[in-house]
């Protein structure tokens, strides 16, 4: 159970003592658990009473709460207040914009008790009266239940990989010498799915077996030869079980896209060979590699042996796009460097605070930038010849420009320039908006493009060419961001962007020493957009990173 998995379960708490009006002290208090736990700098599941009753705004109440939830999941408190609320509001603390007071409301004096009730009375125009609505915070509502219905049955592969590695690491150890192998989204690395595909090569009761053996529930097809189960988190399985003679066959037509697969039989007859590549070699093609097997233009570029050289995660040397203490992260600056140079053996660190805008992110104010400029300088002393960059996350305010005066950014080494209000403009005036901060002088990457939450909130809309253009046009660097609830800039948009000559920059917007690690996700969809590491910013060297910057500010 990570940090983020126990301050979601005091959250729920706080939230239900608003909505049934307990002690507003008692309440806050609740709440600001939830914020201290969730930036502890170590996991709480991994430590014990007395350490955490010792660290800052816990104290040993909390700190017995902590132990419970990470036993039992929940805490006496919480399991009161709970026993007393109906499922279907529950359900109505998920959908996003709908916090408890709206939906004291919502309950007590509209009398709506479920999510579809709620959705039904959107559609009947039933909100707008009611106190603290209106028509555009009921169509907001209609929206988020509309985005939450669509997304029911999806997993994050960030979510799924620790079980779907667990479970493959089982059926691999009970069947040493069969073929075995993840197939389908899965192993194509698509960034949300519904499933995970492994596909196996023995005999049907050699493998209902080994699922036994990994004590979980299944139903068995025998007409496609199919296996499904639950495992203890919830996340779905199919198990396909083939020949040793058809492995490589079926693993190729299990793992493309329906438009892969399409494309390949248009081509000539998926022959029963000894492996995939053989079978691409047949074909005249290229091997595709799986995360390219969406129905693009890999098949063309196959053809003609012009398919790129993905990027891998060993070619990452630095990571930009971070935070520490002098934002909102939760490690210091030199701990995160240190983090970077020693245990993650790259050459350099883009420290990205938040700008003065941010005020809910303790935004950097001028004085405490030069503060955290000179202990930079202090730490390149040390670390050298690992480097850490002056750089920021500079606001993209509502008119399109950056939060700082010319003369401030032009002393950052480089400028990661994002969007973090005012997230409900339309199509026009949000391209716009960032088109002109895209055209500062003193952007250098465009941070999240669209600022979507995958599973929970669309991104703003754009028209993406003239955004990607106007990057083009500027030498402006676009972002991929790793975060898993992110993986921003969208991989379907790669290609433009690289055709155009834009270059990425994989980012983990790390506000921890762990958050470094989601760099392998956004290693994930760059590869599922075709990135080479020669168009990655971050796949720099430091000389090579040093020069970039040093010739942006130039220009």
């Amino acid at each position: 159970m990570t940090n983020k998995d126990i301050a979601k379960v005091f959250k729920l708490c706080s939230q239900l003592m608003e909505l049934y009006n307990e002690n507003p002290f008692r309440t806050k208090a609740m709440a600001s658990a939830s914020f201290r736990i969730d930036k502890l700098p170590f996991a709480a599941s991994q430590s014990d009473l007395e350490t955490l009753s010792e660290q800052p705004n816990i104290g040993k109440s909390t700190a017995e709460k902590i132990m419970q939830v990470v036993t039992t999941g929940t805490f006496p408190d919480l399991d009161k207040l709970i026993a007393k609320t109906p499922e279907g509001i529950l359900e109505m603390m998920k959908i996003k914009g709908l916090g408890p007071k709206k939906i004291q409301i919502i309950w007590r004096d509209l009398e709506i008790e479920s999510v579809g009730e709620l959705y039904y009375a959107c559609n009947e125009n039933r909100l707008i009266e009611a106190k603290g609505f209106g028509l555009k915070t009921q169509e907001d509502i209609k929206k988020a239940i509309e985005f939450s219905i669509a997304n029911q049955g999806w997993f994050l592969y960030a979510r799924v990989m620790p079980s779907a590695m667990e479970v493959i690491q089982g059926l691999e150890k009970s069947l040493p010498l069969a073929p075995i192998s993840f197939t389908g989204d899965y192993r194509r690395k698509v960034e949300v799915l519904q499933q995970v595909e492994i596909i196996i090569a023995a005999e049907a009761s050699t493998v209902h077996e080994a699922i036994k053996a990994l004590d979980f529930e299944f139903d068995i097809n025998k007409e496609n030869h199919k296996i499904k189960f639950n495992d203890q988190n919830g996340f779905p399985f199919e198990i396909i079980i083939s020949s040793t003679a058809d492995f490589a066959k079926d693993l190729l037509l299990t793992t493309g896209s329906q438009e892969h697969i399409s494309d390949l039989k248009t081509i000539g007859e998926i022959k029963a060979l000894d492996a995939e590549e053989e079978i691409y070699k047949s074909l005249g093609l290229e091997y595709i590699e799986p995360e390219l097997r969406e129905g693009g233009k890999e098949i063309e570029l196959a053809k003609q042996n012009k398919l790129p050289h993905l990027i891998s995660y060993a070619d990452l040397k630095g990571s930009l796009h971070n935070h520490s203490t002098y934002s909102d992260g939760v490690h210091s600056l030199k701990d995160m460097a240190t983090y970077c140079k020693e245990e993650l053996g790259l050459e350099y660190l883009g420290i990205c605070d938040h700008s003065k805008t941010a005020v809910y992110a303790n935004g950097l104010q001028i004085d405490r930038l030069e503060e955290q400029w000179a202990e930079i300088d202090v730490l390149n002393e040390k670390l050298a010849p690992f480097k850490i960059f002056k750089g920021i996350e500079s606001d993209i305010l509502s008119d399109g420009s950056l939060d700082y005066a010319d003369e401030i950014l032009s002393k950052f080494d480089f400028v990661v320039a994002s969007i973090h209000s005012n997230l409900k403009m339309d199509q026009e005036k949000a391209t716009n908006r960032i088109i002109k901060a895209v055209e500062n002088p003193y952007t250098t990457i465009l941070g999240h493009p669209t600022g979507r939450l995958l599973l929970s909130r669309s991104g703003y809309p754009l028209v993406f060419k003239k955004v990607i253009d106007a990057c083009a046009a500027n030498k402006v660097v676009i972002e991929i961001n790793a975060n898993p609830l992110r993986l921003d800039l969208d991989w379907r948009w790669h290609q433009y962007a690289l055709e155009k000559g834009v270059l990425l920059s994989i980012n983990p917007d790390a506000h921890r020493k762990e958050g470094f690690l989601d760099m392998e996700y956004g290693v994930y969809v760059a590869r599922k957009g075709g990135l080479s590491k020669n168009e990655c910013l971050n796949a720099f060297s430091l000389d090579q990173i040093e020069e970039y910057f040093k010739t942006k500010k130039v220009k």
